[in-house]
């Protein structure tokens, strides 16, 4: 039952469905959950219930884990890899005996050497979108992208990304290799793409925008009503948007979400979502449960008029003040 619509992701030809799932929080990083627990055995029925409904756009990254979450997707891909269309990412340097440096490496050996481990982590041999996870300062974008094309000329990468980046990059780096899609946190919660210009380059130079965390890191989901929801490793708690006087603030305007999702009869998660698709991303919701994989899915059906956007965006305006997406370290990592 292939019910979601498709769509095509930028220009060069990837054709994917108008949900993502992302699927970082199935994994730990660094001995950490990240959204709750993970059970691999939901997790991975979770790609599958996805792939019933034609949703069989699955997210990772080398960071997950490190390198466990590419493997968590390869079990659940197995038999089936050509009916995903697989995106992973690197830069996040990780060393030979599998732990994170936090370091940043673009350099042209290392993206080679990254993309040779993601394919034998997810059991591929070739890479649907290749994603940089984060600019590295010290390396000119023209190298890395040129690394990245050279692994699209021996066709084990079909399409290229970048993840966080500024419009100037984009720029620089679309100039060497056509860019299929950038990668960034958008949401009624997070509009900095619309902010800063990078939407309009995007739309300009036809690469996709691919959002991450559309449900404002669960925020808009509804279900949190207390900081003290988060587990003590949940990395949340160190994020602005979900600390003091800030959170109550926040609550109050995922509240009003709430009335507008009930006269549409849809969850405030998947008003959100669709709110996304409305602005003309790709929005990727992660889940690790049946139940929500289903409902993000849905959402794709829902139909936002002009007047309904109007209102949302009414309860959020752009450049409101909800506090930073990353503590201070993590707004460094991000390419202004």
């Amino acid at each position: 039952m292939n019910s979601i619509q498709k769509t095509q992701l930028g220009s060069q030809g990837l054709v994917v469905p108008l949900v993502g799932l992302g699927c970082m929080g199935m994994t730990k990083i660094n001995g950490a959950d990240i959204y709750g627990q993970a059970d691999e055995s939901e997790a991975i029925a979770t790609i599958h219930r996805s792939l019933e409904l034609g949703g069989n756009f699955l997210d990772t990254a080398d960071l997950y884990g490190p390198l466990e979450n590419e493997r968590l997707v390869a079990k659940a891909i197995k038999g089936n890899r050509d009916r995903y269309v697989i995106a992973t990412k690197f830069g996040f340097e990780i060393d030979d005996n599998e732990q994170l440096t936090w370091q940043f490496n673009g350099q042209p050996a290392y993206v080679k050497k990254a993309a040779e481990r993601s394919l034998k982590n997810l059991g591929t041999d070739y890479i649907d979108l290749y994603y940089l996870h984060r600019l590295d300062p010290n390396t000119p974008i023209e190298e890395t992208v040129g690394a990245m094309a050279e692994l699209v000329t021996e066709g084990k990468v079909r399409y290229i990304g970048l993840s966080e980046v500024s419009s100037e990059t984009i720029r620089k780096a679309h100039s060497v290799h056509p860019l299929t899609a950038v990668q960034t946190e958008y949401s009624l919660f997070e509009r900095e793409v619309e902010e800063a210009g990078i939407m309009n380059t995007l739309n300009e130079l036809g690469i996709g925008l691919v959002a991450y965390s559309p449900l404002g890191r669960g925020f808009i989901s509804g279900d949190i009503k207390s900081p003290a929801d988060f587990a003590d490793d949940d990395f949340r708690r160190g994020i602005p948007r979900f600390q003091g006087e800030q959170f109550y603030k926040n609550l109050e305007l995922v509240n009003e979400i709430k009335k507008l999702s009930a006269e549409k009869e849809a969850t405030p998660s998947q008003l959100a979502i669709a709110w996304a698709i409305a602005k003309g991303s790709l929005p990727i919701p992660g889940t690790k449960r049946v139940k929500y994989v289903e409902q993000n899915l849905a959402a794709a059906n829902i139909t936002l008029s002009a007047d309904d956007l109007a209102r949302l965006e009414a309860i959020i305006p752009l450049g409101a003040s909800v506090g930073a997406r990353y503590d201070e370290v993590g707004m460094t990592w991000i390419d202004k």
